[in-house]
């Protein structure tokens, strides 16, 4: 139990990305389906940048001409959920373009009335 107080960004970045898979999984709306996948997305950012994180070590930037005592942390992971930032806003632009062209065609953005006008059913 002491692990998880000591962890607690960690688990926060756990029940978000929870959180954010049940709005994914249960709402038949597509733009709660978007903000599902956005909060999962923001929880896996949250998890890499804590992960990346050391106590005691330093941004590596050079101030001053002098190298730190206390070390750098590895800012590969910090660049590397810039660019999933990057392409998590992307897919957000596409989902949301896809919705507003559904919208346009079906009249509706839930996903059951969707189903019905095609003729699917939920089998």
């Amino acid at each position: 139990m002491a692990m998880l107080w000591t962890n607690y960004i960690g688990v926060g970045a756990v029940v978000l990305f929870g959180i954010g898979f049940m709005i994914l999984l249960l709402n038949n709306n597509l733009i709660k389906k978007i903000i599902g996948m956005n909060i999962m997305d923001t929880s896996i950012f949250l998890l890499f940048i804590t992960i990346g994180n050391i106590d005691g070590k330093e941004a590596p930037i050079i101030v001053g001409g002098k190298m730190s005592e206390a070390g750098y942390i590895n800012p590969i992971p910090t660049a590397l959920m810039l660019t999933g930032i990057v392409v998590a806003v992307s897919v957000t632009a596409c989902m949301l373009a896809l919705t507003i062209k559904y919208h346009a065609y079906y009249g509706t953005i839930e996903l059951d009335e969707i189903r019905a006008i095609r003729g699917e059913s939920d089998e």
